[in-house]
């Protein structure tokens, strides 16, 4: 393979993910405070308009957080699988932070980011207010 094929590919590879950072925000509540890096579709842009907010969220399955945003995101492609630090959607309003490797049922969550720290501090019992906002 030439090294021009070979360099189209890889920024191809790296311009096209879902993972590709788009803007960092913070998390913070009273247990603590993460950073993440946003997707690059739709639904994540939309997010960044909303921004800063500040949402309720509860324990669901001890895998994730949710809560409902103020307004609906616009779709994007949906995946079953997430890791712990995943920021999802799973219905147009519902905005998830998942502390825990799983899977979800059909039709999948729309990925919005990735948490960069320790996620661990949302995995504990109850609700919790989270801030969200644009890093500074």
């Amino acid at each position: 393979m030439s090294r021009i094929t070979l360099g189209a590919l890889l920024i191809a590879v790296g311009l096209g993910g879902p993972a590709a950072a788009e803007q960092p925000i913070v998390i913070s509540s009273n247990w603590g405070q993460v950073t993440a890096e946003l997707a690059t579709n739709s639904a994540a842009k939309a997010l960044v308009q909303m921004l800063p907010l500040t949402i309720e969220m509860d324990d669901h399955l001890r895998q994730e957080k949710t809560g409902n945003l103020p307004s609906p995101l616009p779709a994007a492609s949906r995946q079953r699988d997430f890791s712990a630090g995943t920021l999802g959607l799973w219905s147009s309003g519902d905005f998830v932070i998942y502390y825990r490797d799983g899977q979800v049922p059909q039709p999948g969550i729309v990925v919005l980011g990735k948490v960069t720290g320790d996620v661990s501090i949302f995995d504990r019992p109850g609700s919790v207010t989270v801030k969200i906002e644009l890093a500074k």
